[in-house]
């Protein structure tokens, strides 16, 4: 048994249902982990009584989270994060595509996904969801890097049979049978989860789609990824390439991509109708803040948070950031500017257990509660001079975390912990 001591801040509710008051804070608490499971959270004089033979890591004033929790990014685009692009289109044609056909080469792939994870778990990032490429080599190299790493990771080959380059576009039947293959290797295996995976409308035909949803429905403990309405020029092609559909989601609709175990990327742009029936069919929404501001395709709706399961993630390369906490900053800058002003709370939340329950795993992260993966992050609330003298006026928890998720980086994280054992730095 082991004992890791802190602050702690633990959620017994929804806060943007039950309100920031389903927030609970220890001012002294502690972790208890028993080999790679979280065996109780509370108070750390009563764990420490309780546990008297338990090494102890004592982090002092850090607060204690849940390992943050990534769930919608492109771990192909690492190496293009932060290109200048004028739109959407304009960026995947100018630089996502070439680059993604570098990842026909197992050992590129293998680079980038180590490199990837690296970022990721230095910013306090322990799972995280991406898309990989059309090349089974890069869901190889995904999961397998996780694995060397024992992360939780979801993952899926991105199939595109039409608008892509002719190197990077599979077929129907090739999407289907690649898909099925990978997930029969990689879905259950330690940490993996696969996810059917076609990127967008645009990008697949008809036939793929219905392929895909076949998949889908006959491995329905999957989940399915894949992106919407993230721009207004994006939903105009969509409606031009499909006159019938009564909305973009429809596209998906008729081809058996609707469902509880859905994860729609970005949703800025949705029709009511498109809200009213995502609600229903139980499906969940990804907010990508950074990258909806630095390609310029929206303000996401918070709002929608409080009848539609919501996550959050970076979209790293379209988003310019590898830090959840900056993530979350975006995240309160876009809500501020479409008049809401959410609370560290709500924020939080997003970070860890809203992006858990996105991936319908909040049963294993993205929480502390007992029976849980010991995925952990440490903060510190006063990494930089800036960050420190406006956490020292403060006069609660929130007051004092609030700097750092505006103003924190890696620098922040104090120290992090996968499945109970405590991560090493891969930079300086």
């Amino acid at each position: 048994m082991r004992l890791i001591l802190g602050q702690i801040l633990t959620f017994h509710g929804d806060p943007f249902r039950d309100g920031p008051a389903s927030a609970r804070h220890e001012r002294r608490g502690a972790v208890a982990i028993d080999g790679a499971t979280i065996a109780a959270t509370g108070p750390a004089d009563a764990l420490r009584a309780a546990h008297p033979r338990a090494e102890v890591e004592d982090m002092g004033d850090a607060l204690l989270l849940p390992g943050f929790v990534d769930a919608h990014m492109h771990y192909p685009q690492t190496g293009i994060v932060a290109a200048w692009g004028a739109r959407l289109i304009d960026w995947l044609n100018r630089y996502t595509f070439p680059e993604e056909a570098r990842f026909h080469d197992p050992a590129y792939a293998r680079r980038q996904a180590d490199l990837t994870l690296d970022l990721a778990l230095a910013h306090g990032t322990t799972s995280l969801c991406s898309y990989c490429t059309i090349h089974p080599e890069s869901v190889d190299a995904w999961f397998e890097a996780g694995a060397a790493r024992g992360m939780a990771l979801w993952g899926g080959k991105t199939c595109m049979d039409r608008n892509a380059p002719e190197s990077l576009r599979d077929t129907a039947r090739s999407a289907h049978d690649d898909s099925a293959a990978l997930l029969a290797r990689w879905h259950g295996a330690g940490r993996a989860r696969y996810v059917v995976t076609p990127r967008f409308t645009p990008t697949s035909t008809p036939a793929q789609l219905e392929a895909l949803g076949a998949l889908w429905a006959a491995n329905p403990d999957c989940l399915m990824q894949t992106h919407l309405s993230e721009q207004t020029d994006e939903v105009a092609w969509v409606r031009d390439l499909h006159p019938e559909a009564r909305d973009y989601l429809d596209t998906y609709e008729r081809h058996g991509l609707l469902g509880e175990r859905a994860l729609y990327g970005h949703a800025i742009h949705l029709t009511d109708r498109e809200r009213a029936r995502l609600a229903e069919a139980g499906a969940a929404l990804v907010h990508c803040p950074t990258s909806n501001t630095f390609i310029g395709s929206g303000l996401f709706d918070m709002t929608l948070a409080r009848t539609i399961t919501t996550g959050l993630a970076t979209d790293t390369g379209g988003g310019s950031s590898f830090s959840m906490l900056r993530t979350m900053a975006a995240a309160y800058e876009v809500a501020q500017l479409r008049g809401e002003a959410l609370h560290p709370a709500h924020l939080l939340w997003l970070a860890t257990e809203g992006s858990a329950r996105a991936l319908h795993a909040a049963d294993r992260i993205g929480t502390l509660a007992p029976g849980t993966d010991a995925d952990l992050v440490a903060l510190d609330l006063a990494s930089t001079p800036a960050i420190a003298q406006r956490a020292a006026r403060a006069e609660d928890v929130w007051e004092a975390v609030f700097p750092t998720i505006m103003m924190g980086d890696d620098r922040a994280v104090a120290g992090v912990w996968v499945g109970g054992t405590r991560a090493q730095r891969a930079f300086p």
